[in-house]
C-alpha cells in the first residue's frame, strides 16, 4: 500500500477527499491527516508517507513553504498541491519546486484523485527500484538517482561514449526504459534565452533552466523513462521510449507529448520554447544520432526561406550604432525605426533563437539603454511605460521580435521628448514644445501647433514667448538647427541633404539662419578642427 498524508486546515476538505474514492482498492491508504505545515512535517518525520497532498492556502506556514520544506528534508516524498482556486499563481510556485501536480477542490472527483495519486507515485516505483538495484542511503539514492540519469543522457546526446555505456547498464539495473522498442530524441530550444538571462548570474540562469527542467519532467512523468536534461545555451533534450513497435503511433504519442511539454513551459515559466523530434531509432546508442537529426531540424531556416550565399550579419555595424544614437538624441523616431527594420531584414531568414540575431537584438537594447541612462537618468523601465523585458520569453517570431523593439525604442523616444520639453512650463507650453521635438522634420506652425492643442493661436503665441523667451518659430529654428549640427558632425550626409532632413524648405533659409545662431556657416562648422579630449 501506498501511504498518502493530507494537510488541509479545513476539516471539511478532508471529509470530503477521504470520502471520494476506496483507496485501499487502488493501492493506497491515508496513513494521517493534518491541519497545518508545522503537525505535517512532524508527520512525515514519523511515517514517512509516499505521497503527501497539500493546501496551497492555509494560515501560519502556507502550502507553498510546506512544499519547499518537504523538498530539502524528505526528498522521497513526492507532493500533491490542493487549491481552492483555479488560479496558476497559487500553484506554479510548487510546481517549478518539483510538486508531481495540483487538483482543484471544487473540480475534485474520485477519478481524478486517484489518477493524480497513479502519477506520483510511478516516480516513487522507479526510485524505489533505484535504490534496490544499487542499495545505500535511501534519501541520497531517491534524490541522486533522477539527476544522474539526465547527466547520463546529456552526455549521450552530445556523442560521448562512456555516458552511452552507463546509461546502459543503468537502464537494465533499474528497468528505466522497460519494454521500450523504439526510442527517439528531441531538442527544444527556450527562444529568447540569451536576451532573458544576459543580466543573470550564472546562479539564476541555472536555476531558471532547473526549473525548466522539473517543469518538463512534471509533463513527461507519466510516460515510463522520459526524461528531461539540459544542454547547455537554451537548449534541451527529450528522450522518449515506448513499447509500441509502430513507428507511426510512437510518432503521434511524441507529437501530442511535446506539444504539452511545450505548453507547459509558457503557462508555468512563461517561456516561448519550439522543438523538432529526432528520427527514430532501435537502441540507446543511437539516440545520439537521433538527437542530431532534431537540431538540424531545429537550426534551419524558417519554411520558404533560403539560406542565403552566408553573409549573414552577426552584429550592427559601427555605423548603424552612431546613426541609431544620433536619431535618439535628434528625436528622429522615423530613422530610428527605418533602421531597425533595415537590421531585421537583415537576418529575418535565421531562426529566432539564431545567435546572430539575439546578439543584434541584444545590441539594440544595450543601446537604448545607454541612452536612457545618459538622457534619463534615474529613470528605470520597470517604472511603466515600457514594454516589458519578461515578455520576450512569449515572443515566438523574428517578426515579433521587431515589433517588441520598436515600441521599446518608440518608448524610450517618448520619455525624451518629455524630458525636453519638461521645465517651468506651463501644460500648454509644454505640449506646444513635445509637438515640435516631435515634428520639427516635417511641417510645424504655430496655427497647426494651436489647433492641436485648443488654443487660440495668438494665446499661445503669447504664454509661449513669456515662458521661454523665443518666439514659436525661433524656437523651432533653434530645434532644427541643434539637430542640424549633431548630423554635420557625423559627416554621413551633405549639407544640402542634412537641411532638407531637419525640416527648412529651401537650403538658402537653412544657411542663413545657421550663420546667424552659430556665427559661422554649415561647411565652416563640419570643417572646424575638433579638439581632442585627453
Amino acid at each position: 500500500m501506498f501511504q498518502v498524508l493530507l494537510v488541509d486546515d479545513e476539516p471539511l476538505v478532508h471529509q470530503h477527499v477521504w470520502t471520494l474514492s476506496d483507496w485501499r482498492s487502488h493501492g493506497f491508504e491515508l496513513c494521517g491527516e493534518a491541519y497545518n505545515g508545522e503537525t505535517a512535517l512532524r508527520m512525515i518525520e514519523r511515517t514517512r508517507p509516499h505521497v503527501a497532498i497539500i493546501d496551497v492556502n492555509m494560515p501560519g506556514m502556507n502550502g507553498v513553504e510546506l512544499q519547499r520544506a518537504i523538498g530539502e528534508r524528505f526528498p522521497s516524498v513526492k507532493t500533491i498541491m490542493l487549491s481552492s482556486y483555479d488560479d496558476y499563481d497559487y500553484v506554479r510556485e510548487c510546481l517549478k519546486n518539483g510538486a508531481a501536480d495540483y487538483l482543484l477542490k471544487h473540480r475534485l472527483d474520485g477519478e481524478t484523485l486517484m489518477a493524480v495519486l497513479r502519477k506520483a507515485v510511478r516516480e516513487v516505483e522507479q526510485r524505489e527500484r533505484l535504490i534496490e538495484s544499487r542499495g545505500g542511503d535511501r534519501e541520497m539514492a531517491a534524490s541522486a538517482g533522477p539527476q544522474l540519469i539526465r547527466e547520463h543522457i546529456a552526455g549521450l546526446l552530445r556523442g560521448k561514449p562512456g555516458p552511452a555505456r552507463e546509461l546502459e547498464a543503468y537502464a537494465r539495473q533499474s528497468g528505466l526504459f522497460a519494454g521500450a522498442v523504439c526510442y527517439t530524441a528531441a531538442a527544444v530550444q527556450i527562444v529568447s534565452f540569451r536576451l532573458l538571462t544576459e543580466s543573470h548570474s550564472d546562479v539564476e540562469t541555472n536555476r531558471l533552466m532547473q526549473q525548466a527542467v522539473d517543469v518538463m519532467q512534471q509533463s513527461l512523468s507519466d510516460l515510463p523513462g522520459a526524461t528531461a536534461a539540459y544542454v547547455g545555451n537554451g537548449r534541451l533534450a527529450v528522450v522518449l521510449a515506448f513499447q509500441d513497435r509502430s513507428e507511426q503511433a510512437a510518432a503521434s504519442e511524441a507529437a501530442r507529448r511535446m506539444s504539452k511539454l511545450r505548453h507547459s513551459l509558457e503557462l508555468f515559466l512563461n517561456l516561448k520554447c519550439i522543438y523538432a523530434v529526432g528520427h527514430f531509432c532501435g537502441s540507446m546508442p543511437q539516440l545520439a544520432a537521433s538527437y542530431r537529426s532534431a537540431e538540424r531540424a531545429l537550426d534551419a531556416p524558417p519554411a520558404g526561406e533560403k539560406t542565403g550565399n552566408n553573409t549573414e550579419r552577426v552584429a550592427l555595424t559601427i555605423e548603424e550604432q552612431k546613426q541609431l544614437l544620433l536619431s535618439l538624441e535628434n528625436l528622429d523616431k522615423e530613422g530610428a525605426l527605418r533602421l531597425i527594420a533595415s537590421v531585421f531584414a537583415s537576418v529575418r531568414r535565421q531562426p529566432l533563437h539564431a545567435q546572430p540575431v539575439q546578439m543584434i537584438v541584444s545590441e539594440l537594447l544595450s543601446i537604448a539603454d545607454k541612452a536612457r541612462k545618459k538622457w534619463l537618468p534615474g529613470e528605470e523601465t520597470a517604472a511603466g511605460g515600457w514594454p516589458p523585458r519578461t515578455a520576450l520569453g512569449k515572443i515566438g517570431t523574428v517578426e515579433e521580435l521587431e515589433r517588441w523593439i520598436s515600441s521599446y525604442y518608440e518608448a524610450l523616444l517618448e520619455r525624451l521628448k518629455g524630458e525636453r520639453a519638461a521645465g517651468p512650463y506651463s501644460r500648454h507650453v509644454s505640449q506646444a514644445i513635445m509637438l515640435i521635438l516631435e515634428r520639427y522634420q516635417s511641417y510645424i506652425t504655430l496655427e497647426l501647433a494651436a489647433g492641436a492643442i485648443g488654443l487660440n493661436p495668438s494665446y499661445l503665441s503669447r504664454i509661449f514667448k513669456e515662458e521661454t523667451g523665443a518666439t514659436f518659430s525661433e524656437y523651432v529654428n533653434r530645434v532644427r538647427i541643434d539637430a542640424s549640427r549633431k548630423l554635420l558632425e557625423s559627416g554621413r550626409n551633405s549639407v544640402k541633404q542634412i537641411s532638407s532632413q531637419v525640416g527648412f524648405t529651401t537650403y538658402n533659409y537653412f544657411f542663413k539662419v545657421f550663420k546667424e545662431l552659430t556665427g559661422m556657416t554649415p561647411h565652416d562648422y563640419m570643417n572646424r578642427p575638433v579638439k581632442k579630449v585627453e
